[in-house]
């Protein structure tokens, strides 16, 4: 707990993604414990800690990866806590990060030096990478591992973003991203017969694009199933209405920049849409839809600034019967294999055929005010972790 509170007071915002002083505090534990390490980082402001060792046994390779980045603050508004002070209150670790997942990176660490005590009896090899850039679905991060450092990806992953103790992931949801630039030529604000608004078109649009919700995904036959069965315990995890969107196309214009003053029409609007999209679904078939709404505002143009597919592997592969069986034996829980609604690093490895299963504390506060992680949560992941991990590399394939 001592570590993981030391990890939240190193600010890791991401924008604008500087992440040495956290990469720091990683690198100083593992110096401590005598554990050797390489730093991958294209972007120098952006570390990317890799560690590897080779069991006594060979065998397979286990990856366990986490991300040192967080959501920003911003002003702090609506925070009762430090968003940088880890303060401990009524069992709850506070602050930015916390579930988000500095809670999984920290049990990967932990896993990681574990395991590496008990090396001589184990069989295969294990690898921890704990990157940076992952908020931003960025380049110079777990992307950049994957491009040049593949060897680190091993045969399995296991990753500690938050799901909450009650669910494990086995899949997520595809985030795909739109800027949309309207321009006219603007005119002074009473004299609205002069000239389009181009907020006022950015609006329409904006509310044109809510029809994506309605394009049906179709049902995979081997998860279709699995996922009604999950159901309340998706909405248990990540809150009511979290079931019904797993299945479904999701737009959340998040970001929307226009005009210049309350009494001039706006010559200029830019916004952008995080368009989250189903498995079973795919970006053209969302684009050919956006394309039939843009060609009605001729003075709307919009450009894709980010996709990653959907991805998943099988909801019973060997790791998340692992995770499921330690957990109900430390306590009680039995987890349901879910899809997650949010993209995590994992992917990567789902893209490679390789499976990775997610399992961590609950979302509470993810990307919002007052973010924590409740102590015996904390413990709970970091010992299904260790032990999952204990159970995988115990056996040789």
């Amino acid at each position: 707990m001592i570590f993981l509170r030391g990890f939240i007071r190193c600010p890791s915002p991401n924008p604008p993604g500087d992440t040495r002083d956290a990469a720091g505090h990683i690198r100083q534990f593992l110096e401590k414990h005598g554990a050797e390490y390489r730093v991958i980082a294209p972007n120098e402001v952006m570390p990317n800690i890799v560690a590897t060792f080779v069991a006594g046994k060979p065998g397979r390779h286990l990856a366990l990866n986490g991300h040192i980045d967080c959501f920003p603050v911003g002003d702090g508004a609506g925070w009762t806590q430090d968003p940088w002070g880890a303060e401990l209150v009524n069992d709850r670790i506070y602050g930015r990060g916390a579930c988000d997942m500095k809670c999984g990176t920290t049990a990967s660490v932990f896993t990681y030096l574990y395991l590496r005590e008990l090396r001589d009896e184990l069989y295969g090899r294990l690898t921890l990478s704990a990157v940076s850039d992952e908020e931003t679905f960025g380049p110079y991060g777990a992307r950049y591992l994957s491009e040049h450092h593949p060897e680190v990806f091993g045969d399995t992953c296991l990753n500690g973003e938050p799901s909450s103790p009650w669910t494990l992931r086995f899949g997520e949801k595809g985030p795909l991203w739109l800027e949309f630039t309207v321009r006219t030529e603007g005119a002074h604000g009473a004299y609205t017969h002069a000239s389009k608004s181009a907020t006022a078109i950015a609006a329409k649009i904006i509310g044109a694009l809510e029809i994506l919700e309605d394009i049906p995904a179709p049902a995979a036959s081997n998860l279709a199933a699995a996922l009604d069965q999950a159901a309340p315990a998706i909405d248990r995890a990540q809150g009511v209405g979290a079931a019904r969107n797993t299945r479904r196309v999701t737009v959340n214009p998040g970001v929307v920049r226009g005009g210049l003053k309350v009494n001039m029409v706006a010559s200029d609007c830019t916004f952008e849409v995080d368009i989250r999209v189903p498995i079973g679904l795919d970006a053209p078939q969302i684009l050919a839809e956006v394309d039939k709404i843009v060609a009605l505002f001729p003075e709307v143009t919009y450009r894709q600034i980010n996709y990653n597919p959907p991805s998943w592997c099988p909801p019973d592969a060997e790791m998340a019967q692992l995770v499921g069986a330690n957990a109900r034996e430390i306590a009680g829980i039995d987890p349901v294999p879910i899809v997650s609604l949010g993209g995590t690093d994992a992917r990567l490895w789902r893209y490679r055929d390789i499976p990775a299963i997610v399992y961590g504390p609950s979302p509470t506060g993810m990307g919002s005010a007052d973010e924590h992680v409740t102590v015996e949560e904390f413990f709970h992941v970091v010992k299904c972790h260790v032990l999952s991990a204990y159970d995988y590399m115990s056996r040789s394939g």
